[in-house]
Formats: structure tokens, C-alpha cells, sequence
């Protein structure tokens, strides 16, 4: 399915329509602050593995992030976090980044890095929170393939073309952006830049 969802107001109808395909096990493309992300529901590994299959990736070794509607949840999820590290999540966030924390142990296994960490995404998009607060917990993310054509991976249209018949929605929530997240880890108590992307990561390091 395609479905249109307005970037500004996004309609609740859809919203509902979006959340209840990700609690029956589905697979959604969806806008963020930087590129449109592939996620499912964070709890449900049948999913988690579907996704890994699309992107022809060991789930073990992928790099899945959450996508968190606040920071509320950042206990859930990570093991304590330093006051400096807190103070810089709250100043980035909402925003294009990924920070690299310690995992909890309510990380999933099979969503849990070789050195136990999880990246923690708040983006600045309506669309992607409004779904996170419906559904109540974080979604998993990961990003599509980037190896061909810019369209491919910024055009809703497209993506449903490549990926229709692979994931059960698509939202067209408005052109995406082209650069991904900055990553930055902060799992040794001082951030580290990981991966150059958008927004002005200079400020926050």
C-alpha cells in the first residue's frame, strides 16, 4: 500500500492504519528528518528478520536503530546515561542524529551490536512521531539500500515501485532528504564522531 500521510497534520486515521500493520508483524517506509527509514516493531522479530532479508543483511550484524518519540523512554533502553551525555542528547533532539548508548537489557537480542549498544534516533519529523506515540514504544530502524539512483530513495512513488511487493506500506510523506543521520558514540563518555550526515554535529562535539 502507498498511502499519503500530510507532513504537517498528519491524518490520525492513517496514523491508526500505519500502527495497526506494525503490532500485526508488518514492514513500513516512512519519512524521517534525513532519508526515509524501513522499520517494524521493535518487539517483533519476525519482522526484525524480514527487514534483514529485504536488505540482504545478518540481522546480527545490521545496524538497526530505535526511533524514540522523546527521551522519556532512554532508560527503557540504555543503560545509565552520563549527565554530560543526557545534557547533549536533550540539546540535539529532536534532530538528525543517532547516538550510540550503552544497551539495557530490554534491547532485544537479536537487535543488540557485538559490543551491546543500541542507537537511539529522535527525529524532527510529525509523521514518524505521531506513529511512535501511537503505537507506544519505539520502532526499529534501518536504511534502505543506497545504491541506486537518488529517486530511488527520496521519491515515495519509487520506493513503492522497488519495495511495494517486499513491505506492506509505504507512506508518501513528502520528498526525502538525501543525507543520512550524523552518528555520533557516546558509549566511552565522550562523543565520537562515527558517521558525517546532517545537521550541524560541529556544535554538539
Amino acid at each position: 500500500m502507498l498511502l499519503s500521510i500530510h507532513p504537517v497534520d498528519p491524518q490520525p486515521r492513517h496514523i491508526k492504519t500505519v500502527v495497526d500493520c506494525l503490532r500485526k508483524g508488518g514492514v513500513i517506509i516512512y519519512p524521517t528528518d534525513t532519508i526515509y527509514g524501513i522499520g517494524c516493531d521493535i518487539s517483533n522479530a519476525d519482522a526484525v528478520a524480514r527487514i534483514a532479508r529485504i536488505k540482504q543483511i545478518d540481522p546480527r550484524k545490521a545496524q538497526f536503530s530505535f526511533i524514540c518519540s522523546d527521551l522519556s523512554h532512554l532508560s527503557d533502553y540504555a543503560k545509565s546515561v552520563p549527565t554530560p551525555i543526557f545534557r547533549l542528547l536533550k540539546a540535539a533532539l529532536p534532530g538528525p542524529y543517532t547516538f550510540i548508548l550503552e544497551a539495557s537489557k530490554q534491547v532485544p537480542k537479536m537487535l543488540k551490536t557485538k559490543k551491546d549498544t543500541v542507537g537511539i534516533r529522535v527525529p524532527d519529523n510529525r509523521i514518524c512521531m505521531d506513529i511512535v506515540r501511537e503505537l507506544g514504544h519505539p520502532i526499529m530502524s534501518a536504511s534502505l539500500p543506497m545504491d541506486m539512483d537518488v529517486e530511488y530513495f527520496t521519491d515515495p512513488e519509487v520506493m513503492y515501485e522497488h519495495f511495494g511487493s517486499l513491505v506492506d506500506i509505504v507512506i508518501d510523506g513528502g520528498p526525502g532528504h538525501i543525507l543520512s543521520s550524523t552518528v555520533i558514540d557516546c558509549t566511552s563518555g565522550t562523543p565520537e564522531l562515527i558517521r558525517e550526515g546532517a545537521g550541524e554535529w560541529e556544535s554538539l562535539l
